[in-house]
This record gives structure tokens, C-alpha cells and sequence, in this order.
């Protein structure tokens, strides 16, 4: 199998999937999404790193001291695509009150990187928009690929197609089955009983 369609997502993010750190993020969208709305398109899509955004103050600390924030419009030459995932859940939250959605962040805290701060700006963006929570299956490509940076990729949007096609052949999973279930399951048991 192979992919050409991938998920921009922050530097950080990328190596907490990769690590099996996380399986969740946590999105609106970026500004030039499709309809100006966040959908996802694609079930499976490789990680594509961005660092322009990434900021230690929007992280937990110990995933802040792991990143060196750039200059706008910053990226490098080459691109380092190590992954690809699966989207396996698409929880959309529709938050009614702010108690809602600070006791539903509170619950999942520990299950993704992002500062308090990052996470009540995100609700707070686009409020009458839901946060969608992505529970992703990561796999490691067996050999990561280099590929060059293209205009095209830039921007702030959250799904782009490469103009090349990356190989998924003997990738592995980053997550053993049961416990990539096993924490899909405390996810979604959360997003239920808030």
C-alpha cells in the first residue's frame, strides 16, 4: 500500500504519536480549510511535521523544552515523513457550558501534550464550531523517508497531498493492539460521560 495524502500536525505531535506518547489530538482546523469547517477526508494519511506554530507555552512542560520555536514562514528544505496513521475515531465535542468543557479537558489531560492554555484557546476559537478529537493508530514507516519541501505544502490547512507516494510496506504499528484499544476505550468512555 501506499499514501500520497498526509496530516500536517506540529513537529512535537508528530514525535508524541511516533513515541506512543499520545494517540489523541485535538483540532478545529486550520484557516483554509475546505468550507472553512475541519472534516476529515482521509482515513489514512501520512504525518507531515510543521514547526512555524509551535510554541513551549502551549505545550506541557515536558514536551516544552523539546521545541525551538522559528520564525514565521519558516521550514526546513526537507521533510521527514517516519509515519503514517490511521484515523480510527472522530469524537466531535459540542461544548454547551464552559464547566462542560473544562471538566472534559480536566478528564483528558492525560491523554494528550497540550498546555491548559492551548486547550482553552482551541474551544474558545471558532466557538460554535465543535473541537474534534482525532484518536489515531500510528505506524513507523521501516525506512523513514526525505522529502523535499513545495510551496504547496504551506499554509495553514490541515491536509495536503504530496506530490510523491510513500510506501506503508513493512511498517509496524507503534501501539500493540490491546493497548491501542485500551486507550481508545478510556477515551471514548470520557467523551460519553461528560
Amino acid at each position: 500500500m501506499q499514501l500520497n495524502q498526509a496530516l500536517k500536525e506540529w513537529a512535537i505531535a508528530v514525535n508524541a504519536l511516533e513515541a506512543g506518547e499520545t494517540i489523541l489530538l485535538l483540532r478545529k482546523g486550520g484557516i483554509r480549510e475546505r468550507g472553512g469547517r475541519f472534516s476529515v477526508p482521509y482515513r489514512e494519511v501520512l504525518l507531515y511535521p510543521t514547526y512555524e506554530h509551535q510554541k513551549p507555552d502551549l505545550l506541557k512542560p515536558e514536551y516544552a523544552d523539546r521545541v525551538t520555536p522559528v520564525e514565521s514562514g519558516w521550514h526546513p528544505e526537507r521533510i521527514a515523513i517516519g509515519s503514517w496513521a490511521e484515523v480510527t475515531d472522530i469524537l466531535p465535542m459540542t461544548l454547551e457550558t464552559e464547566a462542560i468543557a473544562a471538566d472534559l479537558m480536566a478528564q483528558l489531560q492525560p491523554y494528550h501534550i497540550w498546555s491548559d492554555r492551548m486547550v482553552s484557546d482551541r474551544l474558545k476559537w471558532k466557538p460554535r464550531q465543535p473541537l474534534y478529537l482525532l484518536l489515531l493508530r500510528t505506524h513507523k514507516l521501516s525506512v523513514p523517508r526525505d522529502i523535499p519541501y513545495r510551496q504547496e505544502y504551506g499554509g495553514c490547512r490541515s491536509w495536503i497531498s504530496l506530490s510523491e507516494t510513500i510506501s506503508l510496506s513493512d511498517s509496524t504499528p507503534v501501539l500493540a493492539d490491546a493497548e491501542y484499544r485500551d486507550r481508545c476505550d478510556r477515551i471514548r468512555q470520557i467523551c460519553t460521560s461528560v
